[in-house]
């Protein structure tokens, strides 16, 4: 009798563990990278981390899973990485057949087209590409932004620059498509918020700036006095060399010296250093923009999760557009998507390696809805309404 009894309660056991399985809601998620070649650099400067965007992902699937068990909701994350785009998007068509409709991407813009085109039923959150035209006259009706476009970065520097008064600016641009880019998005926020560009100067040396940085940095920075130098080079080939070597003694902003960025180890305050330390413990270096961006992605996703009880992709998409869903960012505001081109709203850091100097918007740049509307392209901007297709 005693072992039929515990045959008994062995059985129940298996089947209300069945049924609990059974009841749980398996949230898989694609992690996409394409990480084409950067190419030579002049300067030898700390390379990006080689997993920048999969472990803030990662970091996020665990978050989800230590809230979700006590909701009934599993995450999973599949990752595939290359620096080829066609084996990307190889890889993104086997997750899509294997059931995946929810993607965190990060990749260049041209690579995230032709992702969005190949998974037209799926939600792609972009963690990857700043580019400006996916939220201005290019939007992609299944693609949400993590990552702050150059818009809102350059926007996010010039109100600083003009609380400070910094108002004469000596642009140098870089040669890439990239620096072309930013130092566009840079022009569009020295006209939005009252500054002068006195001189802008192309670089287009192709000498070791460790060996020539001192003689020609001086020399090639003479123009009109100006209050600071702005700098566009993404890669990194020379804007490092900038700082204390212009020829008037001038801070140095833009993708060197003062920087904009989405996310920074010196980020602590809001519960952030929390998060620090748990990224820090998992991938064992300092947390970057495409890992909160990629973060940020897998914790949007779980948030709808939670609230619509489902996985389904335009389910997901429908509430973060309409704004139904404050997000927690761990930037002393609550996050939401912009309802006309999908970028996450967020302040953006202003920080130099060691030390966050402050975070935009600035006090006194006021907007009629929501003051984070002042960084990056406003509704009135952009020729595209992302809400109109979510509703």
């Amino acid at each position: 009798m005693r072992q039929i009894r515990q045959s008994a309660l062995l059985v129940l056991a298996l089947l209300y563990t069945g049924a609990a399985c059974a009841s749980e809601l398996q949230v898989r998620i694609g992690y996409l990278a394409h990480l084409p070649p950067r190419g030579p650099l002049l300067s030898n400067v700390i390379p990006e981390p080689l997993d920048a965007g999969r472990r803030g992902a990662e970091l996020a699937i665990a978050d989800s899973n230590s809230t979700g068990r006590f909701l009934k909701q599993s995450y999973s994350l599949e990752s595939a990485e290359s620096d080829d785009a066609a084996a990307v998007l190889a890889a993104a068509e086997q997750q899509h057949q294997a059931g995946i409709r929810l993607f965190v991407v990060n990749a260049p813009a041209a690579t995230l087209r032709q992702l969005s085109q190949r998974l037209p039923d799926s939600l792609l959150l972009n963690a990857g590409s700043a580019d400006d035209g996916l939220r201005r006259a290019h939007c992609l009706g299944n693609v949400l932004h993590t990552l702050p476009s150059r818009a809102m970065l350059a926007d996010a520097l010039a109100q600083f620059l003009a609380v400070r008064k910094w108002t004469r600016w000596l642009l140098v641009t870089g040669s890439t498509e990239d620096d072309i880019a930013y130092a566009d998005a840079l022009k569009r926020a020295a006209k939005r918020f009252g500054h002068r560009i006195v001189a802008e100067k192309p670089w287009s040396f192709d000498t070791d700036q460790r060996r020539s940085a001192q003689a020609e940095m001086p020399l090639f920075t003479q123009a009109s006095e100006y209050d600071v130098v702005l700098v566009a080079d993404e890669r990194g080939d020379f804007g490092e060399y900038l700082p204390y070597n212009t020829w008037y003694p001038r801070p140095v902003a833009g993708t060197q010296g003062l920087s904009p960025t989405a996310w920074h180890k010196t980020v602590e305050t809001f519960g952030a250093a929390q998060l620090q330390k748990r990224f820090e413990a998992l991938a064992g270096r300092w947390m970057n923009d495409r890992d909160f961006a990629a973060w940020m992605a897998v914790r949007s996703v779980a948030a709808a999760v939670t609230k619509q009880r489902a996985a389904e992709p335009q389910g997901i998409r429908h509430l973060l557009l309409n704004e139904q869903l404050p997000l927690d960012g761990f930037k002393g505001r609550k996050l939401s998507f912009r309802p006309w081109n999908g970028e996450l709203r967020q302040p953006i850091p202003l920080v130099h390696p060691r030390a966050l100097v402050s975070t935009s918007p600035q006090d006194g740049f006021l907007h009629p809805s929501n003051e984070m509307d002042s960084l990056g392209y406003d509704r009135p901007e952009v020729s595209c309404d992302l809400a109109e297709t979510a509703n």
